[in-house]
């Protein structure tokens, strides 16, 4: 059949318009509270590369007004939040002559949270703070792309259960969890016998007790392989980090503790693994960069195409692995045994060491005052079994105090 040239026009228009429907439909709008951490910068880049894909229409920051200004003239999003309500004025003058609605204040990211336009919730914030908002989001029927691994080390129960409820989809951010999350991917109907946590080690991996007893933030701040931000290097390098991966995983996968079990891999390659019943085993692999993660997380289930750098098995001619040393890093120890006890012990150890890290960095307090003032925390703060959503916000707040009178009067 011969078509005229008018109706080839007129397909061609069809066609055209089909496809930019097609478009306007898959593009997948991005809240992202913590745009101006290391987690959220990095976000943005991905979305900066994958224009036609995604669409910020939420941004939030704590307190750099002008990181989160610049983000908000190039991303253009509907609506930008400003948890430190002192500077509310100097970001809505920044963008008054955008059509921009600015918000002030910690409560603020639970409005935003369940923005109706929104398709994922990027929850990149740090610390506790991500609990309320998230359980917004997973309410608004909101996917969740976890970063603030502190939501499910305080609330994990609370926050697994929600997800059922109302059918939201968790996707992990922290590298490890996404590699976990990566090799079960076909494998739904298998069981999973134990998961392999990886952990570089920090920067201090092989020192004694002797050694950390001396050192400074400084020394504490120089991660050998990731580029993070302050708390959780210092994390990091205290294994409390490792120790708060082990408690999300058990929610983010159903495991028993004895399930979890954490090695340390120096290179950071290898970034989890699972064993299933048969004995069999999958790893995820790659070089160190948060923006793969992020990405498939941003995109999930499929995976796009980028130019990041890929690995070469001849820069790493052998990996090496070792048991984690639980006696000399005692706050990944305080992690299990938090786990183990559950109800609201592992709120109080996350609000605990939220506390004693700050210090930390202060020079308010030694680094291996950390754990003591951790541990301390969980023997004197009440023990709830069955904690309900204002049982975990006023242990968090009564942890937190003890935490602070423990390191200003040095009760250790």
């Amino acid at each position: 059949m011969q078509y005229s040239n008018y109706i080839i026009l007129l397909i061609r228009e069809e066609e055209q318009q089909l496809d930019n429907i097609t478009l306007r439909q898959s593009i997948k709008n991005i809240t992202i509270l913590g745009s101006t951490g290391s987690i959220g910068t990095q976000a943005l880049e991905v979305i900066r590369d994958n224009s036609s894909i995604f669409k910020v229409c939420v941004l939030s920051a704590l307190k750099n007004a002008e990181l989160l200004i610049q983000q908000a003239k190039e991303f253009k999003p509907e609506v930008v939040v400003i948890c430190d309500e002192s500077q509310y004025l100097y970001v809505k003058d920044a963008l008054s002559s955008y059509d921009i609605k600015v918000l002030a204040g910690e409560e603020a990211l639970t409005e935003v949270a369940v923005h109706p336009q929104s398709d994922v919730v990027l929850t990149a914030l740090m610390g506790s703070v991500g609990l309320k908002p998230t359980i917004a989001a997973i309410k608004a029927g909101k996917n969740i792309a976890l970063a603030n691994k502190e939501t499910l080390v305080v609330a994990g129960e609370l926050v697994t259960q929600l997800a059922a409820i109302y059918n939201v989809k968790i996707l992990p951010v922290d590298s490890e969890h996404s590699a976990i999350f990566q090799c079960l991917v076909g494998e739904e109907q298998n069981e999973i016998e134990k998961i392999y946590l990886t952990a570089s080690g920090g920067p201090f991996l092989g020192k004694n007790l002797v050694y950390l007893s001396t050192v400074k933030k400084e020394q504490a701040l120089k991660h050998p392989n990731w580029v993070m931000g302050a708390k959780i290097t210092i994390d990091s390098a205290s294994l409390m980090n490792k120790g708060l991966e082990v408690i999300e995983a058990k929610w983010l996968f159903n495991l028993d503790v004895e399930q979890i079990d954490v090695i340390v891999h120096p290179q950071s390659v290898i970034h989890s693994i699972v064993q299933f019943t048969d004995g069999s085993m999958k790893a995820q692999m790659g070089v160190p960069d948060m923006k793969l993660p992020i990405q498939y997380a941003l995109n999930y289930p499929d995976r796009l195409k980028n130019n990041f750098k890929r690995f070469n098995f001849l820069d790493y001619p052998s990996f090496s692995f070792q048991k984690a040393d639980l006696e000399t890093f005692r706050n990944l120890s305080l992690a299990f045994k938090s786990l183990r006890r559950g109800g609201n012990m592992p709120c109080i150890l996350n609000a605990a060491n939220e506390i004693v890290v700050e210090a930390f960095l202060k020079d308010k307090i030694g680094f291996l005052q950390m754990s003591d003032v951790i541990e301390t925390c969980m023997d004197k703060i009440d023990f709830i079994e069955k904690p309900q959503l204002t049982d975990y916000l006023e242990t968090d707040k009564h942890s937190r105090i003890l935490a602070a009178e423990l390191v200003t009067k040095s009760i250790i």
